[in-house]
C-alpha cells in the first residue's frame, strides 16, 4: 500500500516533466521558423493577395486537421478559403478548384500520395500551388510555385513519430500567413465583426464610446470658478467618482476626482471655499464618442484611471464613462 501511494504521488511530477518537455520542443519548433522566414513567405503572401479566385487548403491525416484550421482562419480574416480533402478531390471535388485559385498543400514529408496524385490536376486547372512541408527537397516542394519550410528538429513524441511539433509549426505558419494578409488588405475590427455576427468578439468590435457613455444630467460637471465644496456635491450627485470642470463654452478645463480630494486632504490643502482650479487635474485624458469602446479600456488600463470624459471635435463635454459602464456593456 505504501509503495502504491508513493507511486501515485510520483506520477504527477513525471507527467509535469513530460508536459514541460513537450511544450519546450513545440515552442522551439515555432521559434525555429522565425529565422527561416524568407522571400518564399513574401511570395506566398503576394500570390494569395493577388489571386483572382479563392484559397483551397488540403492535407491528409493530422495535416488535414491543420489545413482545416488554416482555411477557417483565412476565411475569418478576410481571405476567402475552404478545405478540400485530397482523397475526396480525386473523386469529384477537384471540380471546386478553378483557374485563379491558390492551392495550399500541407504534408510534412512532402510525399503524401493523395496530394501528389492531384497536384498535376490542380495545376492543370490553372491554380497556383503553395507547398508547406518539412522537406524542401521533397516531390511536393519541387512541384510548388512557392515552398514554405515548416521543418522541425524533432517531434515531441518520445518516438519521434507522432506529428506534434511539426503540426504546431504548420499551424503557426498558417496563422502568420493569415495575419500578414489581414494587414496587407487593411482588414479592420469592423470587418471581422461582420463575419462573426454571434459571440463576444463582434460585440467588442462594434461597440463605440457613444453607445455606452453617460449623457446630459448624468454627466457631473461644474463651471470654472466653482468652489471645492460645490465640486464635491456634484461629484456625489453624479456617482461617477469625479466631476468635469468646464468653461462658459462647455469645453473641458479639468477633472476633479475622488483621488484628487484624498490627495488634497492628505496635504491639508482642502478648503471648501477654495476654487476648484486649485485642486483639479488640468488637461485630463478624453476620448471621442465615435471611438471604439475597447479604445477607452486601453486608455484606462494604460494610465490607471477609472473614468474618461467624452468630448466633441471642439473639446466640449458631451459625455462620460467609467469602467463599470464598460463592464455592463460587456466590452470587458
Amino acid at each position: 500500500m505504501i509503495k502504491a501511494a508513493e507511486k501515485a504521488r510520483a506520477q504527477p511530477k513525471n507527467s509535469l516533466e513530460i508536459a514541460r518537455r513537450v511544450l519546450t520542443i513545440e515552442a522551439d519548433a515555432v521559434r525555429g521558423l522565425i529565422e527561416r522566414l524568407d522571400d518564399g513567405f513574401l511570395a506566398a503572401v503576394n500570390l494569395i493577395h493577388q489571386r483572382k479566385g479563392r484559397v483551397v487548403v488540403s492535407g491528409m491525416g493530422k495535416s488535414g486537421h491543420i489545413a482545416r484550421k488554416i482555411a477557417s482562419t483565412l476565411a475569418s480574416t478576410g481571405t476567402p478559403a475552404y478545405f478540400v480533402h485530397p482523397a475526396e478531390a480525386s473523386h469529384g471535388d477537384l471540380g471546386m478548384i478553378e483557374d485563379g485559385d491558390v492551392f495550399i498543400a500541407i504534408s510534412y514529408s512532402g510525399s503524401s500520395e493523395e496530394l501528389l496524385q492531384i497536384v498535376p490536376l490542380v495545376k492543370r486547372r490553372g491554380a497556383k500551388l503553395i507547398a508547406l512541408t518539412g522537406k524542401p527537397d521533397s516531390a511536393l516542394a519541387r512541384e510548388a510555385n512557392v515552398h514554405l519550410d515548416g521543418g522541425v528538429a524533432q517531434e515531441a513524441c518520445p518516438h519521434n513519430l507522432a506529428p506534434t511539433a511539426s503540426t504546431t509549426a504548420a499551424l503557426a505558419l498558417g496563422d502568420a500567413l493569415a495575419v500578414a494578409l489581414l494587414e496587407k488588405r487593411g482588414f479592420s475590427a469592423d470587418d471581422f465583426a461582420r463575419g462573426h455576427p454571434r459571440g463576444q468578439l463582434p460585440r467588442q468590435a462594434l461597440v463605440h464610446v457613444g453607445d455606452v457613455m453617460r449623457r446630459g444630467d448624468d454627466v457631473p460637471r461644474v463651471p470654472s470658478g466653482a468652489s471645492a465644496m460645490q465640486a464635491v456635491a456634484e461629484m456625489t450627485r453624479g456617482r461617477l467618482g469625479m466631476t468635469a470642470v468646464v468653461d462658459e463654452a462647455g469645453q473641458v478645463r479639468g477633472i476633479f476626482t475622488d483621488g484628487d480630494l484624498r490627495r488634497a486632504l492628505e496635504r491639508s490643502a482642502y478648503a471648501g471655499n477654495a476654487p476648484i482650479e486649485q485642486l483639479m487635474s488640468a488637461g485630463p485624458r478624453t476620448i471621442r464618442a465615435e471611438a471604439l469602446a475597447v479604445e477607452a479600456v486601453q486608455i484606462m488600463e494604460k494610465h490607471k484611471v477609472n473614468q474618461l470624459l467624452v468630448v466633441d471635435e471642439r473639446g466640449a463635454l458631451i459625455g462620460a464613462l467609467n469602467m463599470h459602464d464598460l463592464f455592463r456593456a460587456k466590452v470587458i
